[in-house]
């Protein structure tokens, strides 16, 4: 990995040592995964439960949260906040619904020092969710680094599944993640969640060495694509629908997750020894997973 990267987290580390707050890294393998319609409704689910939540957005376009959103005004105050010239409690944007919004795109990121990234932390969040951009290696931005879970979001098909476990691989082999959680995502049944969490989690578990732990699943429903096309998530939009109260599900267990450290916190230099391995590891097939 690379030294200014793991400078960065270290630095990050040390400085939200004190933070209470719960970060999550949510991404997945597959751009139609649904990763960050996870985090919105998640996100609504949380602040219905009196939580507050901040959202860290690191995409960028029509598919980030703040474009999924229609905009959150006064969300793009990165820059502001990075250099000292606005608190992050004025600069976050609030969506009506009762969760905080920030865009940290790469662009914005780059060449911000360890202090400066630190301040998206520190504030008064009980829950902050990272909508975690991979970087062209698969691994986390330093930002991300921070999260005390890696929430793994897929389909269960079996392309979705072998591209969900090949995200794990990359990000296992880039930052000695040990763990993941996993959402599956557009599902017919719990039944099938479970098999195919199974299934995934016996493959990582022989291949790679990594424990999966069931997030839980989100059914398929016709009405989230039409809460999209609205600019709300479906929690909002259609609350008493099958994918509503599955995530609410999922939040309500969320909250409850035993804290694990920072994943900057944990042994972080494996990446260099270990990449010429992950390539030569074996892959599993779709059949497999």
């Amino acid at each position: 990995m690379d030294k200014f990267v793991l400078d960065q987290a270290e630095g990050l580390r040390r400085l939200l040592n004190r933070s209470g707050s719960r970060v999550v890294a949510v991404t997945g393998g597959s751009s139609g995964a649904g990763c960050t319609t996870t985090v919105v409704n998640l996100a609504a689910a949380l602040a219905e439960l009196g939580r507050e939540v901040l959202v860290i957005d690191e995409r960028f376009g029509k598919n980030s949260v703040n474009g999924m959103l229609g905009g959150v005004r006064g969300a793009g105050n990165f820059t502001a906040v990075v250099r000292g010239e606005m608190a992050l409690a004025e600069a976050v944007g609030r969506h009506a619904l009762g969760f905080g919004v920030i865009v940290a795109s790469r662009g914005n990121r780059e060449g911000c020092t360890p202090e400066q990234l630190a301040l998206l932390l520190a504030g008064p969040a009980d829950i902050v969710l990272i909508d975690a951009e991979l970087d062209r290696d698969g691994a986390l931005s330093s930002l991300a680094m921070q999260a005390n879970d890696v929430l793994i979001v897929s389909r269960i098909d079996a392309q979705a599944i072998t591209d969900a476990y090949a995200c794990m691989k990359r990000l296992h082999f880039a930052h000695a993640i040990p763990q993941f959680r996993v959402l599956l995502n557009h599902v017919q049944s719990a039944a099938d969640a479970h098999g195919a969490f199974e299934n995934l989690a016996g493959v990582a578990g022989r291949y790679l060495t990594v424990a999966l732990e069931e997030a839980g699943c989100v059914a398929a429903d016709p009405r989230m694509a039409r809460a999209v096309e609205l600019s709300r998530c479906v929690v909002d939009a259609f609350p008493s629908t099958p994918a509503a109260r599955d995530y609410r599900h999922v939040a309500g267990e969320l909250q409850y997750w035993p804290m694990r450290p920072a994943m900057s916190s944990r042994t972080p230099g494996l990446a260099s020894a270990t990449v010429t391995a992950a390539k030569h590891a074996d892959q599993p097939s779709a059949q497999h997973a």
